[in-house]
């Protein structure tokens, strides 16, 4: 039995404040290792994550259930195509895009595209610099702040808010709902089959009266959205994808920005240098995101034979796929531990996935990120961890949301001068 086997990756709080010796671990034996006690291949080199991603023989339909996807299948011959289809709707999150195969994700990313065109991003990239100044300005006089509820969750929130059109009138009472985000917040004996439902109330009642009565507005503009074929959706198709974007646009974005500014608050040197060159904030982000991937677990089902590497993958056969690990992978990223913000290759990461299913939000991300580290420097001078409540340096206490399919900070004290 291996360290994968002996240590019960789902289950093992050990894991939660730092995965990444875990990693090194399996990676050292094979990038490609099989899992008996889930059944599964956990993938851990980065080469190898990307052939997974651009397999059509991978399915998404498990990708936030993975082994408690409900479902199993022993298949008769060498394709299941058909029997994944039959199981689809028992699986957790088949509504929504992240879960769908071509064609029906075909289909529905070509309506996403509608939706996030580049007109639409750089009104909302406006929105961002005047949010971030508004949202700064309710605390950055205190001189310190818990920084997740004080800006990352208020700001990532109010971003894709308007990126869908959310009236302005409507932002408190989103900001005040204490929602979840995705089944990245469930344990695994808790997920529901659909975690969006409190969202989908709201965004039917705006897709609903936008369609009996248009006006000049970008929620219109998502009432009446074709697919790219000219078909009209039906309203549960529009609303599944936009309360989609709007959960997980929101959960991405505030583990990235959490992780950067600890990262520059525990670096006074790094925090300098973004200081006097912002140009170099761009390159830092992606780092962050290479050392810190927001998602740390998602997965694909093998639909029929194929193989990654020269590992041999039967049909029915669940993948584990690790960003964390493959953005860790010497032999893509040389001293992969460090963080090196003019790294040349670090857009290659895989924190935001490849292939079909690769994150559409990722220019929303990033534009999030350098707009508010820039806002942020511009504010606060001397950003430093609050020893109070994370501990002296060589001794910091950090706390992380325990779950499988998401990594980031659940709370970051920070202090600073106004």
């Amino acid at each position: 039995m291996d360290e994968f086997d002996e240590v019960d990756f789902f289950t093992d709080p050990a894991l939660i404040p730092s995965p990444y010796e875990y990693f090194d671990q399996l990676r050292s034996k094979c990038p490609v290792l099989t899992n008996e006690q889930y059944g599964l291949v956990a993938i851990t080199g980065h080469d190898e994550a990307v052939a997974v991603y651009k397999d059509s023989a991978y399915s998404s339909c498990v990708t936030v259930a993975g082994p408690y996807s409900g479902v199993s299948f022993d298949p008769t011959d060498d394709d299941i195509g058909a029997l994944i289809e039959e199981c689809r709707d028992r699986i957790p999150m088949s509504e929504h895009i992240v879960t769908q195969d071509p064609p029906h994700h075909t289909r529905t990313r070509g309506l996403l595209s509608r939706l996030l065109t580049p007109r639409r991003l750089q009104e909302n990239e406006e929105f961002m610099w005047r949010l971030a100044d508004r949202q700064l300005a309710e605390f950055v006089a205190e001189g310190s702040c818990e920084f997740m509820a004080a800006y990352a969750k208020p700001f990532s929130m109010l971003v894709i808010a308007d990126l869908l059109g959310v009236p302005e009138s409507d932002h408190d009472a989103f900001r005040e709902s204490q929602y979840g985000v995705i089944a990245g917040n469930l344990g695994k004996d808790q997920m529901a089959h659909n975690p969006l439902l409190w969202l989908e109330a709201k965004f039917t009642e705006y897709v609903t009266d936008r369609r009996s009565e248009p006006r000049e507005d970008v929620l219109t503009a998502l009432a009446l959205a074709k697919y790219p074929d000219g078909g009209t959706p039906e309203v549960v198709d529009v609303v599944r994808l936009a309360t989609f974007l709007f959960a997980a646009g929101q959960d991405t974005t505030t583990k990235l920005l959490s992780a950067g500014i600890r990262m520059i608050a525990e670096q006074p040197e790094l925090q300098q240098q973004l200081r006097d060159d912002r140009d170099i904030i761009p390159g830092f982000l992606e780092e962050v995101l290479r050392l810190e991937s927001p998602v740390k677990s998602h997965f694909r089902l093998s639909s029929r034979p194929t193989s990654i590497g020269e590992m041999p993958i039967p049909a029915g056969t669940t993948v584990m796929l690790l960003p964390g690990a493959s953005n860790r992978d010497p032999r893509k990223f040389p001293e992969p531990n460090e963080l090196r913000v003019d790294r040349r290759n670090v857009r290659e990461h895989v924190a935001f996935g490849r292939g079909i299913h690769s994150c559409p939000g990722a220019p929303l991300a990033r534009a999030e990120g350098r707009i508010s580290m820039n806002r942020i420097l511009d504010r606060m001078g001397t950003i430093t961890i609050d020893e109070r409540q994370h501990g002296p340096a060589g001794e910091r206490r950090y706390s992380y949301d325990p779950t499988f399919i998401m990594r980031g900070l659940s709370e970051l004290h920070i202090e600073f001068n106004p």
